[in-house]
């Protein structure tokens, strides 16, 4: 009977071992972003003193974070770190070097302070790499409070990076944006490139970054993504050994619009509408009633009659709320279209619909 009971232990302890490989294998896209692990990037950030140290981490073979090869050489490729920053927006980019003139960003952090000791953080990696724009972004599980079983009514917070050291180092008052002043052929002496490792066991050897950080469909970090895509770097020697690769993922899974809805934001109490809306769902009016709102944005550049390059922007508002009789008053809707320069001057008035408001008799 021992005999039994110590076999049965080791069956269910090597299947436990195993089963997180097979979930992982089973989420493989066959794109060289599975060769880079955004969670662990989160973490190691997390752990850096600086953007610099932050760098040094990525290319550092036992933290198991980057396995990239882009230009197919045989040797993984080194990553640089570069900020860009306006106000109180911070852009971390993660860009590998890949030839004498060409870089490719894997994927890019966004940080926005939000208040006194607060700031938030997302890492999205680079659709030229990962099929799509993959958003990533560290959460808190508030504990349920009661129901059929323990996580019932659980909600995932959005965390606040304040106390991670390399965010406050970033946004010391005698800080200077980091560029790596690294380049093709010209590296740490102290970096030696390793040879690229199977997908495989890289899977069976990388810490378990993905239990502190979950997937997200949106830029809830607005003002550091605007700053970030007209930065963006790209390369013809990704697309030449990836391009097809990546077009037919895209295919298979039905994939039309590779980029993520952008949250508008604006000033309300102190912080932005956007941040409100994501941790609570309402904002208030004068009256202090709640209100539900919902914003999207969405941006298609296109060329006029004349070639001019034009970007359009739709903008839709929903508002729901309840009247100081406890009425529920029907949504209204605000649409607001506009045609613009790339420079930024508006070339054709905006259209704006109201629908009216209306009152439902409350329910009892």
């Amino acid at each position: 009977m021992q005999t039994i009971k110590f076999k049965t232990s080791w069956l269910i302890a090597l299947l436990g071992m195993v089963s997180p490989l097979v979930s992982q294998t089973i989420d493989s896209t066959g794109l060289p972003g599975d060769h880079f692990s955004l969670d662990g990037a989160l973490d190691l950030l997390k752990k850096a003193e600086s953007p610099e140290a932050f760098e040094k981490l990525l290319n550092t073979e036992d933290t198991y974070v980057n396995n990239v090869d882009l230009n197919e050489d045989g040797d993984i490729d080194y990553i640089r770190v570069i900020d860009h920053s306006e106000d109180d927006a911070h852009v971390l980019v993660i860009q590998a070097v890949i030839s004498k003139d060409e870089s490719q960003d894997i994927a890019v952090i966004e940080i926005e302070k939000t208040g006194d000791s607060e700031a938030i953080l997302q890492i999205i990696g680079d659709e030229d790499l990962f099929g799509e724009e993959v958003i990533i972004e560290p959460f808190e599980e508030e504990p349920g409070k009661g129901g059929p079983d323990e996580a019932w009514g659980s909600a995932r917070l959005i965390v606040n990076v304040w106390l991670w050291p390399s965010v406050r180092h970033i946004y010391r008052p005698e800080y200077r944006p980091w560029v790596s002043p690294w380049r093709w052929k010209h590296y740490p002496t102290v970096w030696r490139p390793w040879r690229v490792h199977p997908f495989h066991w890289m899977l069976g050897v990388r810490p378990h970054y993905h239990l502190h950080y979950h997937p997200v469909h949106i830029h809830r970090v607005a003002r550091a993504h605007r700053i970030y895509v007209p930065r963006r770097a790209t390369s013809t020697i990704v697309h030449k050994n990836y391009g097809t690769r990546v077009t037919n993922y895209r295919t298979q899974r039905g994939i039309t619009n590779t980029k993520k809805t952008t949250i508008l934001e604006g000033p309300r109490g102190g912080k932005t509408i956007v941040q409100q809306k994501e941790a609570q769902g309402v904002k208030r009016n004068e009256d202090g009633a709640a209100t539900r709102v919902k914003n999207t944005e969405t941006k298609v550049a296109h060329k006029n009659g004349k070639g001019e390059k034009m970007v359009g922007e739709k903008k839709t508002t929903k508002v729901g709320h309840k009247d100081s009789e406890g009425k529920r008053v029907g949504a209204s809707r605000t649409t607001t279209r506009a045609a613009r320069h790339t420079s930024g001057s508006t070339v054709k008035a905006k259209k704006s619909t109201t629908k009216a408001v209306k009152k439902t008799p409350r329910r009892n």
